[in-house]
């Protein structure tokens, strides 16, 4: 644990990851043997969980800020200043960049990648990797100018639909 760092209550560092194997029928625990880095003038919220490594290490870059209610899944690294709001959960073995900003509820597969800079909007859930500096929202998340023209064509569709019937009826 670095310097200046700030863990708030009921706060839990380095519980095991999440690893199971199928044998015979039935699901074995993986020994998660790994560790916890944290670096420099990080403050982590009240509730939040980081998993330790299964074999390496979880890494929380300097200056990260993650808030309550927060699951770092098994050897996710993140980078340095990056923000990470409530009730997000990253699965295990995802890489998130410098000065990314994960909003509230958003949910991030695992083994994917979050660039530099990059921002993903409240209750996305991300399954492909996200270039550096992009804005990603939805579900899935994809770049919010998609996004969000799927929203306005999807408030559209009503009228659409009547449109269409009356055009039908009319033949």
């Amino acid at each position: 644990i670095g310097k200046r760092v700030r863990i708030h209550a009921g706060t839990v560092i380095g519980s095991d990851g999440y690893g199971y194997v199928m044998d015979q029928g039935f699901h074995r625990k993986i020994p998660q043997v790994g560790n916890v880095v944290i670096g420099d003038d990080v403050e982590i919220g009240a509730n939040t969980t980081i998993d330790c490594g299964a074999l390496g290490s979880t890494n929380i870059g300097k200056g990260t800020k993650i808030d309550n209610l927060v699951q770092i899944g098994h050897n996710v690294v993140i980078g340095d200043h990056s923000i990470v709001i409530a009730q997000v959960g990253i699965a295990g073995s995802s890489k998130i960049g410098n000065y990314v900003i994960l909003a509230g509820q958003a949910g991030v597969a695992g083994h994917i990648s979050i660039g530099d800079k990059a921002v993903v909007a409240g209750r996305s859930g991300v399954i492909h990797s996200i270039p550096e500096g992009q804005k990603w929202m939805g579900f899935p998340a994809q770049p919010d100018r998609r996004a969000k023209r799927q929203i306005l064509a999807l408030q559209q569709l009503p009228d659409l639909i009547k449109k269409f019937k009356s055009f039908i009826s009319e033949k």
